[in-house]
């Protein structure tokens, strides 16, 4: 009797995928188009601080006022932020990213009307679409670079807030000295309209979004002679989906982990000096420092270039001590922590100091160190987060880091305000500052671990 071997099923059976591979042309084109995007995102926020003084003075409003009115934009970033981010999972980034510059150019008109309630209205929406572009751009870039290759492109992100903000503040004052303040929004509401229209061309999702890594096993799970699933093998397809997601820690889990909770720490102490930058730098220089608009403008962009130099070579060497397998706390929260804990001292010696040269010196260092903190936040989280659980995280990352823009601009002008003089209001505003930035800088650097937490979450390390 002869026996038959039995037919391979080799096929049926689910193989290990290789990862993505790595497109460098078209991740790079996409990083471009982010940067852009990040640019015009703090242009926008910058435009209201650079037209501070002369919408104060033409709407006759003081500087609890004017502080609402900055605070206003951020009473919707939070909330929207998490949402959006919950639901990446769901949408297309490329979509995402399209709508959220498209609201951002309707959101300059209100400004036309020149009226408080109409600023107002007009910060809110910009708030609401705001919030999720740091998070769901990064999310972006991370479908379409690999670990060990994303410290750099983080770092390229966030520098172009920086470099937004270093491009913006000399031409749009120009915009604002020449032609009046309101000529500003209409600028950003065009280049908002431009972006959308070459994103639409170009933006696409990578492949190593979430979604695609969870769809890719599915697929090669198939067999390829196979023409339609059976209803065995959409079972078998159901219970792998099922497979996946009952080994993916629950959120609650991961957003107790330290590392995550460092994160947001590092993330909140950078965004409380980044909202007294974005809302109050421009008239401090101007009303304190005595600096014309145009002088002033040309010291925020020599701040926005220290904070874009920093963001260009802090991260990148972290990147190599992860390629050369030296990866761990001194690379990640280290970094971070000391970022906002420098900022936050210069932020404390800036009252004190009297002559000129030391107050710029310390300006620059107080509102560029702690940018470092922003992308590192970010890699130090996507470390220790399954790549399906990416976005969400960085939604709730981005949602409770930014909280201060929520109160620290209406803070400022109300203890400005309330001062015996606006120098003193000033001091005790910084130096309150400056504490809240100790502690979250002192503790990051206590809890973050991202190898240790990478083995406990199933994160990509």
């Amino acid at each position: 009797m002869v026996v038959r071997p039995l037919p391979s099923r080799r096929s049926s059976v689910p193989r290990p995928l290789d990862p993505p591979a790595y497109d460098r042309r078209r991740a790079w084109l996409i990083l471009v188009m982010v940067v852009v995007f990040m640019m015009i995102n703090y242009a926008d926020k910058s435009v209201l601080g650079l037209a501070a003084v002369p919408l104060m003075d033409e709407l006759a409003i003081d500087k609890s006022t004017y502080g609402l009115i900055s605070s206003s934009f951020y009473v919707l970033f939070s909330v929207s932020g998490l949402v959006v981010g919950l639901l990446s999972a769901r949408w297309s980034t490329r979509t995402m990213l399209l709508v959220m510059a498209a609201l951002w150019a309707v959101a300059q008109l209100p400004a036309l009307v020149a009226t408080v309630p109409a600023l107002v209205a007009g910060r809110l929406l910009l708030g609401a679409a705001e919030g999720p572009a740091a998070s769901m751009s990064m999310h972006t870039l991370y479908g379409w670079f690999p670990p060990g290759r994303r410290g750099m492109p983080s770092a390229l992100q966030i520098g172009g807030a920086a470099l937004g903000t270093a491009v913006a503040a000399p031409v749009l004052t120009w915009f604002i000295v020449n032609l009046g303040w309101r000529s500003a929004f209409i600028a950003l509401a065009l280049t908002s309209a431009a972006w959308c229209l070459v994103w639409y061309v170009v933006g696409k999702d990578g492949p190593h979004s979430g979604a695609a890594d969870e769809a890719a096993p599915a697929h090669a799970a198939a067999p390829a002679h196979t023409p339609a699933p059976d209803a065995s093998r959409s079972g078998e397809r159901d219970g792998a989906r099922s497979g996946v997601e009952a080994s993916t820690p629950p959120l609650s889990r991961l957003l107790r982990s330290g590392t995550v909770v460092g994160s947001v720490l590092s993330a909140f102490g950078s965004h409380w000096a980044l909202a007294i930058s974005s809302a109050w730098l421009p008239v401090y220089l101007q009303t304190q420092l005595d600096l014309t608009a145009s002088t002033a403008s040309v010291a925020l962009s020599a701040v926005s270039v220290l904070s874009l130099l920093l963001l260009l070579t802090v991260p990148a060497l972290v990147d190599r001590r992860k390629r050369r397998g030296r990866a761990g706390r001194a690379a990640d929260g280290l970094a971070q922590g000391a970022a906002v804990l420098v900022s936050g001292a210069a932020l404390a010696l800036l009252p004190l100091a009297e002559q000129r040269a030391a107050q710029l010196v310390l300006v620059a260092v107080a509102f560029a160190a702690h940018a470092v903190a922003i992308p590192l936040h970010y890699v130090t989280a996507a470390a220790v987060v399954p790549a399906a659980r990416r976005g969400a995280v960085f939604g709730v990352v981005a949602a409770t880091g930014t909280l201060p823009g929520m109160f620290v601009p209406y803070l400022t002008g109300h203890l400005v305000d309330g001062a015996a003089s606006e120098a003193t209001g000033y001091s005790i505003a910084f130096l309150l500052s400056a504490a809240v930035m100790a502690v979250c800088g002192a503790v990051a650097m206590l809890v973050i671990r991202p190898e240790r937490d990478a083995r406990a979450l199933g994160g990509e390390g």
